[in-house]
């Protein structure tokens, strides 16, 4: 598993350090033990770990001209208060980030549902059939060809990271 190493760790006696000696000597021990986080990728290592594969979805679906950071934030919410209510404690937690709160990101709450990449793409897929029952999607789809990214891209949304907020983080870049 990553950031385990096998061998025995030595430990040493805390000793002070004197004067500026003591802060390089912490920022150089912070960025030695910090999780490589990507310079374009702030909520790496936050809230999921390393992002190991990517992938670029093309989306068949236009932006609406009014989405807007507003309407996708409301989303989310709308979703997020909708898994709050059910009788049972939700599997994943969804919020968006970024300055227009473009990135969606989804992060498993329990060991299973989403363990593997597989496992996350069938949440996906399930996404898509619940979307599929709103009226804004049965008016702009009636064929229901479209699925949960075109979703995202319809409301403005630009990438979604799926992680098992342990192990693994998976980026579609939706265009």
């Amino acid at each position: 598993m990553r950031g385990e190493c096998g061998g025995t760790a030595r430990r040493r006696p805390w000793r002070p350090v004197a004067g500026g000696a003591a802060a390089a000597l912490l920022a150089a021990g912070l960025l030695l033990t910090a999780p490589a986080a990507r310079a374009d990728d702030r909520h790496e290592g936050y809230y999921y770990p390393e992002v190991t594969s990517s992938e670029v979805y093309r989306s068949r679906i236009q932006t609406l001209p009014d989405s807007d950071r507003t309407r996708r934030i409301g989303f989310v919410t709308g979703v997020t208060t909708g898994q709050t209510e059910r009788p049972y404690a939700p599997i994943t937690a969804m919020f968006a980030k970024g300055t227009e709160a473009e990135k969606l990101i989804l992060i498993g709450l329990q060991n299973g549902p989403l363990d593997t990449l597989y496992r996350a793409r069938a949440v996906l897929a399930m996404l898509t059939a619940t979307a599929r029952t709103t009226a804004v999607f049965r008016d702009l789809d009636p064929l229901a060809q479209y699925t949960f990214l075109d979703l995202l891209k319809l409301l403005g949304f630009t990438q979604i990271t799926v992680s098992d907020g342990r192990s693994w983080a998976h980026r579609i870049d939706i265009d």
